[in-house]
């Protein structure tokens, strides 16, 4: 039997009529929220993560998965300092909710000082798009990212210790998630080298990948799958497809690409960059994965929103395209 691919839109965080019509018309089935706007400064409560989603039922939309609580959660789990244990303690209570108010999947991430971009560049037609060069790390403000994070000060973390760090959180987090159903979701480092700010990342690479899956083998522990990474660290996007694919362990996918790849490379329009989307999205289709496709980062069009309204319509639309032909075609 083949799972059916949905496409959902996603990278917003507040369930505004205005968003949720938007999702609506460009013919989403569901939508992903990325660090909702909740109340609360170390967890969520069960009753505003319910309305989160009795919201999108209204609309007809799936709350297919949250993305990313802030940072501050578990920012101390994440460097291994004092006070983890009370932000681990939070976070399971989260999780816990979340499953107590039917939303299945938290994505998450183990990159404390966030994700790293120097200024925009141009992409086809003059579109703004997302971009990093190492060498500009120290010549040019960074757009994105932390270059030292103000708990660690001039202390640096080794890929040893990140890992620990990680053990840690993982052998108590875990569990919970399994006895709440709620599926946690890896996203990768992005980018994808081996340390920024003095802090090692662990997860830029297919050996992380298969390190962190199989030493967490569990029906709820899987990866948000961002091509657009995965293709920022160069050729085998598409055999790590079939690879954690044919184990169950894609949970969802950030549909993007880039043009180059680290320590050089910016994002583009989809069909523009290094994959072959098509062999992608057949990929995807061999392996029976049945979970959602969002868009992500889409380069920013003439007169489009901050959000990127105009952007996130065309790359929808292309996913939406790709899905039906390779549906039909095979």
């Amino acid at each position: 039997m083949t799972n059916t691919i949905r496409v959902a839109i996603g990278q917003f965080n507040e369930l505004s009529h205005e968003r949720l019509t938007f999702a609506q018309q460009i013919g989403a089935s569901g939508v992903l929220l990325n660090t909702p706007t909740l109340p609360g400064e170390q967890r969520w409560e069960t009753s505003d993560l319910k309305w989160l989603r009795q919201r999108c039922d209204q609309y007809g939309l799936r709350l297919e998965a949250l993305e990313n609580v802030p940072n501050s959660f578990f920012d101390r789990a994440m460097l291994g300092l004092d006070g983890r244990d009370e932000q681990i303690a939070n976070y399971q209570a989260t999780i816990r909710n979340m499953g107590a108010a039917g939303i299945p999947i938290l994505g998450y991430h183990w990159m404390p000082n966030g994700v790293w971009r120097t200024p925009s560049v141009k992409a086809r037609g003059g579109a703004l798009a997302t971009a990093f060069d190492i060498d500009k790390i120290a010549s040019a403000p960074l757009v994105a990212g932390i270059r030292k994070h103000p708990l660690l000060g001039d202390r640096e973390l080794s890929a040893e210790q990140m890992w620990d760090n990680y053990q840690y959180f993982m052998e108590r987090v875990l569990p919970v998630a399994e006895a709440s159903g709620v599926t946690l979701a890896l996203h990768p480092d992005d980018p994808p080298v081996p340390t920024l700010g003095g802090i090692a990342r662990l997860f830029g690479s297919f050996e992380g990948f298969r390190r962190a899956v199989e030493t967490f083998d569990s029906p709820q522990h899987g990866l948000d799958f961002c091509m657009g990474c995965w293709s920022e660290m160069g050729p085998g996007a598409i055999e790590a497809i079939r690879y954690f694919g044919t184990r169950g362990k894609i949970v969802y996918v950030h549909f993007r690409d880039v043009q180059g790849h680290v320590p050089v490379f910016q994002e583009c329009f989809l069909g523009e960059g290094n994959l072959d989307l098509v062999a992608a999205m057949r990929a995807l289709k061999e392996v029976n994965f049945g979970g959602f496709l969002i868009d992500d980062h889409v380069p920013q069009l003439i007169d489009d929103t901050g959000w990127g309204h105009r952007g996130r319509a065309h790359a929808t639309g292309y996913i939406m395209g790709l899905v039906d032909a390779v549906g039909k075609l095979g």
